[in-house]
């Protein structure tokens, strides 16, 4: 069973959300040869305030 988990700053629309989990659970279908039943697809959208990058936050 699958489970991926994909964490993005900021928000995204659910239209986003809808592709993203398409595309992964086909992926994985495709190339592992997984279920799309037995794939989990987890997002996090963590705000822009929590992530940094090169020692500055994002936001």
């Amino acid at each position: 069973m699958p489970y991926i988990n994909v964490r993005v700053a900021g928000q995204l629309e659910r239209s986003q959300k809808e592709e993203i989990v398409n595309e992964i659970t086909q992926l994985m279908k495709r190339v592992a040869g997984k279920p799309e039943s037995a794939t989990y697809v987890v997002i996090d959208e963590v705000p822009r305030s929590n992530w940094a990058k090169s020692g500055e936050l994002l936001e």
